[in-house]
Order: C-alpha cells, then sequence, then structure tokens
C-alpha cells in the first residue's frame, strides 16, 4: 500500500497512543476526543444525522435508484490546518486566481498568451467552453471568475498540490458553512479552547464582492441568485447562499429583459436587475444565443450583458480556464502575467493529445489517473490502481478513439485524516476545497470545504460517488 501523509498522526497510523506521535496542532482535539465516552460519539453523529436532515441538507443523484435526494455524510473529526500553512496556501490560491482571470481577459481580447505561443491557439478555439460571442466584450472590473473553488491535496511528504481549477458554477461553499454550524452547535467546548478562524462571514463576503462588480453607474445593485430549479444537484445550496444574502432566488422564467436591461418579476411589478449570480452553465443562459432549446435562461440576456448592463457572476465563456486541457499551463501563465514563480503546485500532467504522452499513458495505464478533459464530479475518469483489467482495456480504447479529449497524472497518495466509519476510526483520503473571491480584491474565507473519501483506500471525495465532508479549522496563533 503506497504511504500516505496523515494529517493528524505523524507515525502515519489511525490511532496514536503517543502524544509525541500527534502532531502539534491537532493535540488539543487528539486530548478531547481520547475523554469522550464512544456512546456520546455515537449519539453525537446521530444528532447531526437528524438536523441535516430536517434542514434538508440534500443533494441529488441523477438516474439513482434511490432516489433523487440523499445526505451527504459528515464526519465529525476536522480536518485541521495550522496557521503558517494556511498563510501559504492562501498566498498561491490568490495568485493562482489572478492569473486564470488574466488569461481569461487575454484570450477575449489581445489574445497575447496564444501570440507568444505560451499556448497552442488550437486549444483555446476548439475549446468545447469557448465562446467566441464573448470576443472583445468588456466586463465589469475585467473579472469573470468571481467565485472559484480551486481543489487543493496534500501529497507525498506533506506538499500542497492543485488538482483543479473550478470557475465555472462551482458549489459545496454552503456545506463548508453548515458543517461549521454543525461542529459549533454539537461540540461548543472546542470552539471555547481552540482559535478556530470563523468562516460565516461568507455570505456578507460574496455580497460585498457581486455589489463591488455592479455595471459602471449603479451604486445600489439589486443582486439575484439565478438557480435552474428544485431538481438540480445542488439546489440547496442555490437557495441556501439567497437566503443567507438576503437576496431573491429566481428561475429563468423570473427574469425577462426589455429595453436592453434584465428585469425581474416582482408583486409590485418589474424590479431592474444589475448582478445574476448564475448557477446555470452557458448553453442554457440565453436560448436565442445558445441553445434554442433551454427553458432555463432567459431570451436576450447575452445582449444585455454584452452592453454592459448587467453583470454575470461568473462571466460566459469561464470555463475555457477550467477545463483539463488548459489546466497544464496554469504555472505558465502565472509567470507570463505576474512575472512571479508559482506558489503553489501542479500535479504533474501527461497531455495525451501529445504523441510521446500518448504512448506513456498507454504503457502505463494500470499506473495512472486518467480524466476527460471536460469531465467533473468524478465521472468519466480511471483510476488505474483501483481498476479492473477490463476497465483498462476500455480506456485504453476511449484513448485510442479521442486522445485529444484526455489528461493522465501519477497516481498521488493523497493525504488522509481519520475519520469516523462502521468499524470505528481510520484513515481516509481528503481534499480541500478553497473558495476565491474576486471583485475589487481577492478574498476567501479561512479553510473551505475538506471532502473525504468513506470508502477505504478510494480517492474519489466527490459527493456523488460517494464521499462525505469534514469541518475544517485554520488555528489562528
Amino acid at each position: 500500500m503506497a504511504k500516505f501523509f496523515n494529517e493528524m498522526h505523524a507515525d502515519g497510523s489511525d490511532t496514536a497512543t503517543s502524544t509525541d506521535a500527534v502532531r502539534e496542532h491537532y493535540r488539543e482535539f487528539d486530548a478531547w476526543l481520547k475523554r469522550q465516552p464512544a456512546d456520546t460519539i455515537a449519539r453525537k453523529r446521530a444528532e447531526a444525522d437528524l438536523m441535516f436532515r430536517r434542514v434538508g441538507i440534500t443533494f441529488a443523484v441523477y438516474g439513482d435508484d434511490a432516489g433523487t435526494e440523499r445526505l451527504i455524510p459528515f464526519d465529525i473529526i476536522p480536518r485541521i490546518i495550522h496557521a503558517e500553512e494556511w498563510t501559504q496556501l492562501r498566498a498561491g490560491l490568490v495568485q493562482r486566481v489572478q492569473a486564470l482571470n488574466m488569461f481569461i481577459h487575454d484570450i477575449y481580447h489581445d489574445q497575447n498568451i496564444i501570440k507568444a505561443k505560451i499556448i497552442p491557439a488550437e486549444q483555446i478555439y476548439k475549446n468545447a467552453q469557448y465562446r467566441p460571442e464573448m470576443q472583445g466584450i468588456s466586463v465589469a472590473s475585467d473579472i469573470y471568475a468571481h467565485i472559484a473553488g480551486v481543489d487543493i491535496v496534500r501529497a507525498g511528504a506533506g506538499e500542497f498540490y492543485v488538482l483543479e481549477d473550478n470557475l465555472r458554477v462551482p458549489s459545496g461553499v454552503s456545506y463548508m458553512l453548515e458543517d461549521r454550524k454543525m461542529m459549533m452547535r454539537l461540540f461548543p467546548e472546542l470552539f471555547a479552547r481552540n482559535k478556530i478562524a470563523p468562516v460565516d462571514h461568507y455570505p456578507d463576503m460574496l455580497l460585498d464582492n457581486l455589489r463591488s462588480v455592479a455595471p459602471m453607474g449603479v451604486t445600489d445593485p439589486t443582486i439575484v441568485v439565478m438557480t435552474p430549479g428544485m431538481y438540480n444537484s445542488a439546489y440547496f445550496e442555490h437557495a441556501f447562499l439567497a437566503q443567507q444574502m438576503g437576496v431573491e432566488l429566481v428561475e429563468g422564467q423570473d427574469l425577462f429583459v426589455n429595453d436592453n436591461a434584465v428585469y425581474m418579476r416582482t408583486t409590485r411589478g418589474p424590479k431592474r436587475v444589475d448582478v445574476i449570480y448564475r448557477r446555470i452553465d452557458d448553453d442554457f443562459m440565453d436560448p436565442l444565443a445558445f441553445r434554442p432549446d433551454s427553458s432555463l435562461g432567459v431570451p436576450g440576456l447575452l445582449s444585455v450583458y454584452r452592453s454592459g448592463r448587467v453583470t454575470l457572476a461568473n462571466a460566459i465563456g469561464t470555463g475555457v480556464a477550467d477545463d483539463k486541457s488548459i489546466y497544464p499551463f496554469v504555472p505558465d501563465m502565472i509567470k507570463f502575467y505576474l512575472s512571479e514563480e508559482p506558489i503553489l503546485n501542479n500535479v504533474p500532467t501527461y497531455q495525451c493529445r501529445k504523441k510521446e504522452d500518448l504512448a506513456y499513458t498507454l504503457a502505463n495505464l494500470p499506473d495512472l489517473v486518467v480524466k476527460e478533459v471536460h469531465g467533473a464530479g468524478g465521472y468519466g475518469m480511471l483510476v488505474g490502481p483501483a481498476s479492473t483489467k477490463a476497465q483498462i482495456e476500455d480506456f485504453r480504447q476511449r484513448l485510442l478513439a479521442k486522445p485529444d479529449g484526455y489528461i493522465a497524472q501519477p497516481t498521488l497518495a493523497l493525504s488522509a485524516c481519520p475519520t469516523y466509519v462502521e468499524s470505528g476510526i481510520a484513515p481516509r483520503h481528503i481534499d480541500l476545497r478553497p473558495f476565491v473571491l474576486s471583485g475589487k480584491t481577492v478574498s476567501m474565507v479561512p479553510g473551505g470545504l475538506t471532502r473525504v473519501a468513506l470508502q477505504e483506500g478510494s480517492l474519489v471525495v466527490n459527493s456523488s460517488q460517494g464521499g462525505g465532508t469534514k469541518d475544517t479549522w485554520i488555528l489562528e496563533s
């Protein structure tokens, strides 16, 4: 079995009998945990499940025979990061998101990075997320990815790596907030003993961020959250964030375009809308511009957007920067736009569109993770060490048929955190999704959403693939 970094125990075990084996920033929690009777923990875990179900903290699983709604498993052992590590992570995240925003602006304007031959032109123009309709269009403050969810993993001896950038409609922040509320409710004594950085101000930060990118001349913007509807897998989050920010939750049918402006239908008549935090993919935003069969969008919305009379967060066309075929170029973007060395490293990546990379991938499939460049949610990927010979051969045929549709990466020994499972406390692999807000400034709350792969040995943390979540603590010094 591959050796992995254990977040809590320096000796790599799932439990530590020696205090010295517990990492310093976990010692206070470890001492508390050892004092807790097993029946108390079991009762608290059951209480958490009940409260999450009552509040409706669920997600939809498309095509799931068990029903459309599922509770996301919540684990009461937090993932703890000390302040010095967070300082480094935060700096790297700010740097990365700044460069990504500059990249998106560049490809829709001067295209200097293409002219400099740093990224091949076909990687942009043939990308399914590239929107030629956005070419030459100015957006408020030149910000395209107002909300970014950057997936971070720890591997090897404890180094952090960026696994992927989520810039279209990143989700999960509601679970970060609800996990914290749940821990504070179940175990208030832990928050009295530990200096844990707060996260509950995220909705206020998000609202301020959205206000800061209102169209020019608008001083008191009307903001809405736009959802595809209650059957969307992240509908709970859409409703939650609208409620927390004190703004309206709308669907496409609640909005209309008139006189080159967007309006919301209300009981008091039409109300002008200035900023739309949209949780709908580009293709469905405007049936006059993209998919004509879309009933989720607003006819004429793109025309208003192009004229600068409404802000969309995130911007149309942002997805070109979070496609996995673009991911290998992000370190080059940082050097090109910021003249800086990347603070956070990428995972080494083989671009299967390249003949030599494809040959290496085909020869080493049992040891690699292979991903669709447009894939998401843990679907459309091969985890070589956990796959059967038949699955590996199936992917070999896919790669041969469409090599430019895939990238490959080494199978990282993701860090693990002790987690309550049926057999007791055992290490389970985790990642971290911090949420980075870009407006007049770049800001984020300390931490993010820690996702945990609950199946033993699994490296797939996505909730749709059986993953759960943990509270993330940044310990203030």
